[in-house]
């Protein structure tokens, strides 16, 4: 199915000649929610003020682009030079290594040079770290994805906010977080009354700032509202490549390590150990799948000190060795 890009292209006639273009590029599988989201607030705020918005369609080739639930895009355009008062807004999804080009890359580092700002909706932050677009700049990307990062973008602040903008780069971490970013600029640029507008008409009834967490917090997401355990799970998800051990994470709130191993069980039903090892084995998972890291560096990043024990307690908890989670990932990646 081929969606028609002249749906995209009718604001352009009538906006102001200073209204600078979006210019969406889709990257192959990229994510349909966050672009859609993203071109839905601009589409609503035109119709609260007609005019102010324009926007585009580019990617590689300038033909179409698929996204990751298998629906292909027309383009407007290929990469071509843009005006400087553009905004460009790259659009990423599944395995963004794969679509990150070299054509690509040079193609934003040229328009960076001359002063265009750029925007990164879901995994895109990955390809605007890789194009160095981000060293030294605080950023975000979807949560999945931030361990992987963290370890290859070294030169970047990352952060786990739903969006960040800081000068000229955006970056958002992928699903509905496009929505808060585009009423971010809605506001900025019409008012907090427009962009209130936009975001009922978009049902949207919670707006979040670059100050909020992507992720839900601890105890909605464990289902269990209680402030010791709570902070013992933040300490262990913060602490993977040196693991504390269970009667620190107790002394650390006032407990004795039984008692900590009676509050794991009666409310995770597994020990402390237990639910330590399984964050520490999602990290591992994820390098596994996102970077090119060694197995021996992964081991050593999740807080494994020999490779078999991180073999063999990864065989236990997912049923494969972690070469041959790396094998079947990349041959999936590979064929498409």
């Amino acid at each position: 199915m081929t969606t028609p890009s002249s749906v995209t292209g009718r604001p352009e006639e009538n906006a102001p000649a200073t209204a600078g273009r979006y210019v969406f590029v889709l990257m192959e599988n990229f994510t349909m929610l966050s672009f859609a989201g993203a071109i839905e607030a601009l589409r609503i705020a035109n119709r609260m003020v007609p005019g102010s918005y324009r926007w585009v369609l580019a990617g590689e080739g300038g033909e179409t682009a698929e996204c990751s639930a298998g629906i292909t895009y027309g383009l407007d355009m290929d990469l071509t030079e843009l005006q400087r008062d553009d905004v460009i807004m790259l659009c990423g999804g599944v395995d963004v290594q794969g679509a990150t080009s070299k054509k690509l890359l040079n193609w934003l580092r040229r328009e960076a040079r001359r002063g265009v700002r750029i925007g990164a909706l879901c995994t895109a932050s990955y390809t605007l770290a890789s194009a160095g677009l981000l060293d030294g700049k605080k950023a975000t990307i979807h949560w999945e994805n931030q361990d992987s990062f963290a370890e290859e973008f070294e030169d970047v602040e990352l952060t786990k906010s739903v969006f960040v903008v800081d000068g000229n780069r955006m970056t958002t971490a992928g699903g509905t977080s496009s929505i808060d970013l585009m009423l971010s600029i809605i506001a900025t640029d019409l008012g907090e009354e427009v962009a209130n507008m936009v975001a009922d008409q978009q049902i949207y009834s919670s707006i979040r700032t670059d100050q909020d967490q992507q992720r839900l917090s601890i105890p909605t997401r464990i289902g269990v509202r209680h402030p010791k355990l709570s902070r013992v799970i933040q300490m262990m998800e913060v602490n993977i490549e040196e693991p504390i051990s269970p009667s620190l994470l107790a002394k650390e709130v006032g407990m004795s390590t039984r008692q900590l191993e009676r509050l794991f069980r009666r409310y995770l039903n597994r020990s402390p150990k237990r639910y330590y090892m399984a964050i520490r084995l999602q990290k591992a998972r994820n390098l596994l799948m996102q970077t090119d890291m060694s197995v021996i560096n992964v081991a050593l990043a999740c807080g494994f000190a020999s490779p078999s024990h991180f073999s063999k307690c990864y065989r236990a908890h997912y049923d494969t060795t972690p070469y041959r989670e790396r094998g079947t990932h990349a041959t999936k990646i590979s064929g498409g």
